[in-house]
């Protein structure tokens, strides 16, 4: 085997393993989008239709799916262009480097505390609430168009922004790291068909941003109380207190635990007094 045919079959490795790259991500990005999802039915049904019709030698039905597929690019395009644009500010919101700022464990019990805590008040009180906390896809988008906050995290905070009279009780709010980043955030309404029509604006709110991000989205629904938690477009509907935190808790946690050295030198502490 010569040099040149080594580099032939590297060449054809790398190009088929960009090809099948590109093609799981497509894939893992239009995954919750319905229309896209409508979008490649329609085109599997059209490629079959045309394979069957060559098939079976059916001439007219073959003439006009090729006039389909020969137009039918640029139609797509011009007719899914607010789908096309999402996916690309989808796949520009997409942070390399994870979240902004990885939380240490006790930073993660403060934000689960304060959080829930408020939950509790609200959910008791009827008072309506939408929280988001912002995960690996940024949601700085939503967070230019809201009310700027950036203040630590209580549960005083968040009580006071979705108390009835406040002007920002309406919109949603938004968690970045540590922080309450914004507040009165508007959110995509998801069109998913399979959504119950009893839910509300909030509850559709929070399916859409879990929809189009890997956020976590808390609801309290003003009517009945009930707890909600949507992620990856999926709705964890009338949940108690005990499994809304449990949930929390889950998804906060990041792929891979970091060892810190405080912890290192107590484990080694902890090693050594055994051996002792």
């Amino acid at each position: 085997m010569t040099l040149n045919s080594i580099l032939v079959i590297l060449q054809k490795i790398i190009d088929i393993s960009f090809v099948w790259m590109i093609i799981y991500f497509v894939l893992k990005n239009v995954k919750n989008n319905v229309k896209m999802i409508l979008l490649f039915k329609g085109v599997l049904v059209i490629l079959i239709v045309k394979i069957l019709s060559d098939t079976l030698n059916l001439t007219t039905i073959g003439l006009l799916l090729e006039y389909v597929i020969m137009w039918g690019p640029l139609a797509l395009i011009i007719i899914f262009q607010p789908e096309i644009r999402s996916i690309l500010e989808h796949i520009g919101r997409k942070q390399l480097l994870g979240r902004h700022k990885v939380l240490t464990l006790d930073e993660r019990e403060k934000l689960v505390y304060e959080v829930m805590s408020a939950v509790d008040y609200l959910r008791k009180s009827r008072v309506g609430a939408l929280i988001v906390i912002e995960r690996d896809i940024s949601l700085n988008e939503y967070i230019s168009r809201s009310k700027p906050i950036y203040g630590d995290i209580s549960s005083e905070l968040l009580i006071s922004i979705f108390f009835p009279r406040n002007p920002l009780h309406d919109g949603g709010v938004i968690i970045q790291g540590n922080k309450i980043t914004s507040a009165g955030a508007v959110f995509p309404i998801s069109i998913n068909s399979k959504i119950s029509k009893k839910l509300g604006t909030r509850h559709r709110a929070a399916i859409g941003i879990s929809e189009e991000s890997d956020a976590i989205a808390i609801v309290v629904s003003e009517e009945t109380g009930k707890i909600s938690i949507a992620v990856g477009g999926n709705l964890n509907y009338n949940l108690s207190l005990d499994d809304a935190r449990m949930i929390l808790v889950e998804e906060l946690k990041p792929k891979k635990e970091v060892l810190l050295d405080d912890e290192f030198e107590d484990d080694r502490e902890e090693d050594n007094n055994e051996g002792a």
